[in-house]
């Protein structure tokens, strides 16, 4: 089955303009249709989800590039084994990435609920820096 490219568009949530980026410097393969419009396939679609997954791990264009050159390549003991250790490196750093989204999170959490209780008026706004600033001149 082939895609248009605004099918693969709406598919991936992705712009035109990204996967014509992407399909001119070779990331993402797709073939030309007879009035030479760009035309994926499947597997035009599973690249795709690499190259997103990748680029949302942090790994530029220029990185993305050499790991797609080297899954083209034949096959070997070497070559798996670099792609192996390119994905172990994003894996980590995506594991780190997502420690610290869960961190932020906590942090969000705690500042809604101190929020909460500010609104149900069972604390007072200490968040305010001019109320802040009033109390401690009334406490000196």
């Amino acid at each position: 089955m082939y895609y248009t490219l605004k099918e693969i568009c709406k598919m991936s949530g992705m712009t035109e303009h990204t996967i014509r980026y992407y399909t001119d410097r070779g990331l993402l393969p797709c073939r030309r249709d007879g009035a030479n419009r760009r035309v994926f396939d499947d597997d035009s679609l599973n690249w795709l989800t690499t190259i997103r997954c990748l680029k949302g791990c942090g790994m530029s264009i220029e990185s993305i590039r050499h790991y797609c050159d080297l899954c083209r390549l034949e096959d070997s003991e070497e070559n798996l084994k670099a792609r192996y250790e390119i994905l172990l490196q994003y894996r980590d750093l995506a594991y780190e990435k997502l420690k610290e989204a869960k961190e932020r999170v906590a942090y969000m959490e705690k500042k809604t609920r101190h929020y909460e209780d500010i609104l149900a008026g069972r604390i007072p706004d200490d968040m305010n820096p001019k109320e802040r600033s009033g109390k401690q001149k009334s406490a000196n």
